[in-house]
């Protein structure tokens, strides 16, 4: 069977999610705490679907603001030894070498980062780059999938939660703000979409 490849479907770029939870909204400021990537492939019928998740939790970096509102949200206590939290650059440079070895292996070119309200799991990814002196991302530095914008026209919907559910796809949300499963629930709303679009953009068989 031929089966389509993921470098096809969106023009050699190969779509990962990301999901960071972090201790504010500032990018320059406040620490990167959690973060999750989802790479993505396709099966055998040629439709988009999740294949493996990593995860990391992530040493504030020295001087990082925290703030309490922030972690009141996420649950997480940057202090805890049972995080077994790793630097962030240490976090970065795996990440980036798993997303360069999914690019090889889907034969895309670059990443692009899938995210909801995409623009800040990027501008964190960033930021920590820039302090670990990361200078060659495998990710796009300005184009991203926003799942958020996506499900707005595809389901009416802007907040994940009621994204899924439109979606008809599970989501808890008592596991809501962990980085795993935020990623996970943003992979499989981002499959559901974009396999949506690529059979209404297939063309008609003739009777």
């Amino acid at each position: 069977m031929n089966i389509p490849k993921l470098t096809n479907r969106f023009r050699g770029l190969l779509p990962v999610v990301v999901d960071v939870e972090t201790s504010g909204l500032n990018p320059a400021t406040d620490a990167l705490l959690e973060v999750a990537v989802v790479m993505l492939t396709t099966d055998q019928d040629g439709k988009l679907t999740r294949a493996n998740t990593m995860s990391y939790h992530v040493e504030p970096f020295a001087g990082a603001n925290i703030e309490a509102e922030a972690l009141e949200i996420t649950g997480i206590d940057p202090d805890s030894p049972l995080r077994f939290a790793i630097p962030e650059a240490q976090a970065l440079h795996r990440i980036f070498e798993a997303v360069r070895e999914q690019l090889a292996k889907e034969e895309c070119y670059r990443a692009v980062l899938v995210g909801h309200n995409a623009w800040f799991d990027l501008s964190f990814l960033l930021a920590a780059a820039r302090r670990a002196d990361i200078r060659h991302l495998p990710f796009h530095t300005f184009t991203t999938f926003d799942t958020a914008s996506l499900s707005a026209i595809a389901l009416g919907e802007t907040v994940l939660a009621r994204a899924t559910r439109r979606a008809r796809i599970s989501f808890n949300v008592k596991e809501a703000h962990s980085a795993i499963y935020d990623a996970e629930k943003t992979a499989d709303l981002f499959c559901h979409i974009a396999n949506k679009f690529a059979e209404v953009g297939k063309p008609r068989r003739k009777p």
